[in-house]
């Protein structure tokens, strides 16, 4: 996941931090199961040239985090600005689609700030097909955390679909407001944010309202088009036909005003340009009226993921949904048993404490390696062994002898591979490739073998 991406600069912003051009080399990178202060260091997300972002635990609340450490280069008090700025906007900003901030402190001489941990960030749903419905629930949840934003007078100044956090129920954050000015009378400050979604006037050191209404408006073409229009931002861009395809004509125009070059013809601000969207939705939603339910493409499908959620749930632990074609998945598949993605998972709050910061599958703390991928072993936190009731079969290695879960890939305790096919209870079908269970007729992959299953 690229979400809580450290905050990158205008190409004149950049040269003025190139003391942060190799940010490793003068910090020590904090490796997998490291602790710093009451923080287990999961594995890195993101390291910029002014911060690196890690995925941790907190392991006194027993929560999943997000840490934002700044590295050696720029802890001095002309960079702690922009840190100290974001923890105490924080406390201003509370709103359900921006991303609120837990503690900020120096623990063992490094400033850390602790985040919520997401799913992903949008760049990286970004990558993947987005239905017009998911999109435009996306926007607005997106237009209405910089409204709130502008409401309380603060301009973000970086808005870019790395600084937006995709949580569960595909629930939208904001974050990063390391740049952001409150805005005065006369509000002077410097050209930064990130080349390509940067407003005219901000890149040259006059960032206004109607700026972060340009960058949200590029970064919404991006989504609807998949094309990220660029200078000098002629109507209409490349991929107009696939935004033309999911809007109506006066969505259209409402996304053509948030990107004008001259910022005296967009919105005057986020809070009106979220209030002009809501009009058009709520108008095109009466438009379009009810439909019946039995008119709906996909309800065979629906209905046959209840079924075999009926089926199989609690055996296989099917408590995700695949992010291609939302069919139900289990931690431990290696491919979406339903359209084939690979991997089916991107992220997701695993039952385990730990993580493995290689393939991102749950671990528990006393397991010495990853049961789904092989690499090498953890740092061993404890001696014990913690019983658990999906343990259903033992390592076949007589020198370990290890229990094992169902569809365990390598044994967690010696790393050896487990030839031995696993069955999938309530159906005796083997897939012809690798020999373990699978049930034909739900499913056209594989999950554990990653091949395609003869219809």
């Amino acid at each position: 996941m690229r979400g809580y991406e450290t905050t990158t600069s205008s190409a004149g912003a950049y040269r003025r931090r190139s003391t942060a051009a190799n940010p490793t080399a003068d910090w020590q990178v904090l490796k997998a199961r490291q602790k710093i202060g009451k923080y287990r260091i999961e594995r890195r997300i993101n390291d910029g040239p002014i911060a690196a972002i890690y995925a941790a635990v907190d392991t006194i609340h027993g929560v999943r985090v997000a840490l934002k450490i700044p590295h050696e280069s720029a802890m001095d008090e002309h960079f702690l600005v922009d840190f100290k700025r974001e923890a105490r906007l924080a406390q201003r900003l509370e709103h359900p689609n921006i991303l609120p901030i837990r503690d900020a402190s120096f623990i063992d001489g490094r400033f850390v700030i602790a985040m919520p941990l997401g799913e992903r960030s949008l760049e990286d749903r970004m990558r993947r097909r987005v239905s017009t419905d998911s999109a435009l629930n996306l926007i607005e949840q997106a237009v209405a955390g910089v409204a709130h934003a502008h409401q309380q007078s603060v301009i973000h100044c970086d808005i870019k679909p790395g600084n937006f956090i995709l949580f569960a129920g595909n629930r939208l954050k904001l974050t990063d407001f390391g740049f952001s000015k409150v805005a005065q009378r006369t509000l002077k400050a410097s050209g930064s944010g990130t080349v390509g979604y940067i407003a005219p006037e901000q890149a040259v050191g006059r960032p206004q309202f109607q700026s972060d209404v340009f960058s949200l408006g590029l970064v919404i073409y991006e989504l609807l088009s998949g094309n990220l229009p660029e200078w000098p931002y002629e109507w209409p861009p490349p991929g107009i036909k696939r935004v033309r395809e999911k809007l109506r004509p006066k969505l259209v125009e409402w996304l053509h005003r948030a990107i004008e070059v001259r910022p005296a013809n967009r919105f005057k601000n986020a809070a009106t340009m979220y209030r002009e969207f809501k009009r058009l939705r709520n108008a095109a939603v009466k438009k379009k009226g009810r439909h019946k339910k039995d008119d709906d493409p996909t309800l065979w499908q629906n209905v046959l993921f209840r079924e075999f959620q009926r089926k199989y749930r609690k055996v296989l632990e099917t408590r995700y949904e695949c992010g291609h074609c939302n069919g139900p998945v289990s931690e431990v598949m290696q491919r979406c048993p339903w359209c084939g993605a690979e991997p089916p998972l991107d992220r997701h709050e695993s039952r385990h404490p730990a993580e493995c910061p290689r393939c991102r599958r749950g671990v528990k703390l006393d397991w010495r390696y990853c049961p789904s991928c092989y690499g090498p072993g953890f740092e061993v936190e404890t001696t014990r062994r913690f019983g658990d009731r999906r343990y259903v079969a033992k390592c076949q290695n007589e020198r370990c002898r290890g229990p094992l879960m169902a569809f365990m890939r390598y044994c967690p305790w010696c790393r050896s591979k487990i030839k031995r096919p696993w069955k999938l209870p309530g159906d005796a079908t083997r897939c012809p490739h690798c020999r373990s269970g699978v049930d034909t007729n739900y499913w056209h992959y594989c999950p554990w073998c990653t091949k395609a299953l003869e219809a």
